[in-house]
């Protein structure tokens, strides 16, 4: 039997909407500025511009795919992207950039 791969939410959903570039970039800011400081309702809600719950629904899923937001085990939302990690290793061998 084969396991069935869990859909996102962008795929669920039919409504969810496209989000600009602009917008990611906004949020992802506001989540490194204020990492560990919100869960997801909260985070949505302190927004410094207002964004369907769709959309935002599309851009967490996003960062989470791409691995740079995690939650930690009592649902905070956590920044984990480190550029200064990137500049010390991009230059590796075994690091393609």
């Amino acid at each position: 039997m084969q396991s069935q791969k869990q859909k996102s939410y962008h795929e669920t959903n039919e409504i969810a909407r496209s989000p600009t570039l602009q917008t990611v970039l906004m949020v992802e800011r506001f989540i490194d500025e204020h990492s560990g400081e919100y869960k997801k309702t909260e985070l949505f809600r302190n927004l410094p511009k207002k964004v369907m719950w769709q959309t935002f629904q599309v851009i967490m899923e996003y960062l989470e795919s791409i691995l740079k937001i995690v939650y930690d085990n009592e649902g905070y939302v956590v920044y984990i992207w480190s550029p200064e990690f990137y500049e010390k290793v991009k230059n590796r061998s075994a690091i393609k950039t």
